[in-house]
């Protein structure tokens, strides 16, 4: 189990995993539908004919886990085996039936796929923010629930920000995480999928994505105003504050006094960040 996770699972089902516990029953695979809360939208299709053969070969090692709804099942986890054993041509399927409600399922189907790492990094952060938004929980919350730091879980939600086809990039693996969270320190926003192109284009690894964003971010400051110096020590202490709100942070100081500005880009953002200073409404 992934450092951390158990927390979860474990507070649903204590001392046993999800799928250890309860009677077998064969069930007909057309009565079984996917778990509508499934964050994972990509499967390997290589891997899946893989256990597919191997199910051919030597069955079902490990029922899945289901739950009754109406005349149906939907997939509590398992839905690889699920997938798999429709592949392979049988029919039915053995699994265990829980009685769970729409939030446990919700955040067993995260569990389960953050204990395989299976989810993209999109995926992920789109799998906290439903989470977030369902059983209304701020992030602090929802860290503690799944085990996870909020930094983390922040630094994730903030991606969904990034355009619809970068968002497409980072989930077939064509842009990373580091890429991303490079890329949402654009000023121009408008050019983040122009930018995003030239990265995957020319092959920049993170820095370089950092320093070409830290160079355009300074010709869109040349066009209104005059460029100053910074001092070592003011550069320095800007990238400490954007490390640690994970955002854009800009130190202006004249006469021994001056301004921190601290940029956000949506309103989920903006929460992020009061949650740092402890400022969130309570």
């Amino acid at each position: 189990m992934a450092k951390g996770l158990g927390r979860g699972i474990g507070a649903l089902f204590p001392g046993e995993s999800i799928e250890q516990s309860g009677q077998v029953e064969e069930i007909q695979l057309e009565l079984i539908v996917a778990n509508p809360f499934q964050p994972r939208k990509i499967f390997d299709e290589e891997a899946l004919q893989e256990l597919a053969d191997s199910i051919h070969e030597h069955g079902i090692l490990q029922p899945i886990a289901v739950r009754k709804k109406g005349r149906k099942y939907e997939i509590v986890a398992g839905e690889r085996r699920y997938r798999a054993t429709q592949l392979a041509g049988l029919e039915v399927i053995p699994a265990i039936i829980k009685e769970l409600s729409d939030a446990q399922m919700m955040e067993l189907a995260i569990l389960e796929n953050l204990q395989r790492e299976d989810l993209t990094v999109i995926e992920e952060a789109e799998a906290y923010q439903n989470l977030m938004e369902s059983l209304h929980l701020t992030q602090e919350e929802l860290s503690k629930r799944l085990g996870k730091s909020r930094p983390h879980i922040a630094n994730h939600v903030r991606l969904l920000a990034l355009p619809e086809d970068v968002r497409g990039f980072m989930n077939d693996g064509t842009l990373s995480m580091g890429q991303g969270r490079a890329l949402l320190g654009l000023k121009n926003k408008r050019r983040i999928s122009e930018v995003a192109n030239k990265v995957i284009k020319q092959g920049l690894n993170v820095r370089q994505v950092e320093m070409l964003v830290h160079n355009l971010n300074e010709e869109v400051s040349r066009e209104t105003t005059q460029p100053k110096k910074k001092d070592i020590f003011v550069a320095a202490k800007e990238t400490q504050l954007r490390d640690y709100f994970g955002t854009n942070v800009q130190i202006r100081k004249a006469n021994n006094k001056g301004k921190i500005e601290i940029e956000f880009y949506s309103e989920d953002d903006l929460e992020r960040i009061l949650e740092i200073l402890n400022l969130q409404e309570e």
